[in-house]
């Protein structure tokens, strides 16, 4: 099993920047990638940005391209979300998602979320 702690979330005004971290543990051996999502109230989930475990492959949404910047560190396991410029419709609540594949089997992990709120 993989378990997923979320960190970084608050309220910040617009323009401000926050920082949110994902540190996976458990059996993290085969992980595929790890993503970003955000959903805000009434909406639905939507990708924010992905990492590629092999190769580091980073890929965002159009709208928080040139914002935010995802980052990991392998040794522990953990991504990051460097937000800036943050903008009044970034207000979602955050959620870390992993893939991995074990015995052939793709699995989908998700963390608790964390609430972003930029304030105007």
């Amino acid at each position: 099993q993989v378990q997923l702690v979320e960190s970084g979330g608050g309220l910040v005004q617009a323009g401000g920047s926050l920082r949110l971290s994902c540190a996976a543990s458990g059996r993290t051996f085969s992980i595929v990638a790890m993503n970003w999502f955000r959903q805000a109230p009434g909406k639905e989930r939507e990708f924010v940005a992905a990492i590629r475990w092999s190769g580091g492959s980073i890929y965002y949404s159009d709208s928080v391209k040139g914002r935010f910047t995802m980052s990991r560190d392998n040794a522990k396991n953990t991504v990051y979300l460097q937000m800036n410029s943050l903008k009044v419709e970034d207000t979602a609540v955050y959620y870390c998602n992993l893939n991995d594949k074990v015995r052939g089997v793709s699995y989908d992990r998700w963390g608790q979320g964390t609430q972003v709120t930029v304030s105007s």
